[in-house]
């Protein structure tokens, strides 16, 4: 990028990489050693700033902890074979970061602001971007209400921040999971299309109780009759029947437009497979199932990139689907797009970017 922006650096005086193992390394556990932060104010973003990583002093008053006005972002930095720190499509993160701002009646953050706060974090922190294998450095974008004030109306002030932290796998083993039939995630009207921070605490009572049952995660269906598949947990979900890849349709706005998903469906279309975006009956699942047509079932998102289901439980009943192997198409599409985001791969859609 041409003419940065003046972002003043603070840089840390002890860095904590020491403390990181990349061999056993949990993911969300550990932080990088800085952390940008922009405020709003009389409709501008001001103090743009990087600092080390740290805590925050606040009031207790603030409009987020109150209201929910909270929104934030998911993306990867990879390292090449090179040592070439490379981002993955990190502008369509940034247009849903704005689509969710909107829809949170929060302000947007200009492209400018938004890309070299993001790129001279990145650099600064290229030490934490491990080049081991399954580790990569995530990218967490968040912003939040600031106004000192009780009463429900939109906030006129808002903190930005990025920060990043290094990660391993999210999930090491093929997951099993239960289609939910009583609590619904989103409704249409309503803020499932939005990385909003609502939609992830209204998940967390649900999941547990799953989670109780001995499954790693849960299946969502439509809010009105939980007859149709949504999302799977924190990802999107697809299936492959009859060779054709097939994931619920965007259209309703109830299901978080991902760009793992986006990625995975012009993956697929590049390998002439057949791709279907449309409204999933549970019953399809089921009877797919029984029949043995269902070949596989995945999740597919930014933390997990692709994560294989081993077992579907659906009304007290688990149903397991045919194992993972090196020629299913999750597994090739896996590997396929952590060769393109390393750069040992053509990058045909000019979706890497690099730092």
């Amino acid at each position: 990028m041409t003419d940065t922006l003046n972002i003043e650096v603070t840089e840390t005086k002890h860095s904590r990489i020491g403390e990181v193992n990349p061999e056993n390394m949990p993911f969300g556990k550990y932080f990088s050693d800085h952390m940008f932060i922009a405020d709003y104010r009389d409709g501008e973003w001001t103090d743009l700033r990087i600092v080390p990583y740290g805590s925050l002093s606040m009031s207790p008053a603030i409009s987020a902890l109150h209201y929910g006005q909270s929104i934030f972002e998911g993306m990867k930095a990879h390292k090449s074979g090179r040592g070439e720190v490379l981002l993955f499509r990190p502008l369509e993160n940034f247009r849903r970061f704005n689509s969710s701002a909107e829809r949170m009646c929060m302000p947007a953050v200009p492209e400018k602001i938004f890309m070299d706060a993001l790129i001279q974090l990145v650099r600064l922190d290229s030490k934490w971007v491990f080049p081991n294998d399954g580790c990569s450095l995530y990218i967490r974008p968040v912003m939040f209400a600031t106004d000192e004030f009780i009463g429900v109306r939109e906030s006129s002030t808002y903190r930005l921040i990025i920060f990043t932290c290094p990660v391993g796998f999210y999930y090491k083993e093929p997951v099993k999971v239960l289609i939910e039939t009583k609590y619904a995630r989103a409704f249409e009207g309503g803020i499932g299309f939005t990385k909003a921070a609502a939609n992830y605490g209204i998940s967390l009572y649900p999941t547990r109780l799953a989670r109780e049952k001995g499954y790693h995660q849960i299946i969502w269906t439509d809010a009105k009759e939980h007859k149709y598949i949504e999302e799977s947990g924190v990802m999107n979900v697809m299936f492959v029947i009859n060779n054709t890849l097939i994931t619920p349709s965007l259209a309703g706005k109830t299901i978080l437009p991902g760009k793992t998903r986006d990625t995975i469906i012009a993956i697929a279309k590049d390998w002439n497979m057949k791709v279907e975006e449309r409204k999933i009956s549970v019953s399809e699942i089921m009877e797919a199932l029984q029949q043995q047509k269902l070949q596989e079932a995945f999740g597919a998102g930014t933390a997990a990139t692709v994560a294989p289901i081993a077992v579907i439980g659906y009304n007290g009943k688990d149903y397991i689907l045919p194992p993972a192997t090196e020629n299913s198409f999750s597994q090739r599409v896996a590997k396929h797009l952590t060769r393109v985001r390393k750069g040992e791969e053509a990058d045909i859609h000019n979706w890497v970017f690099k730092v």
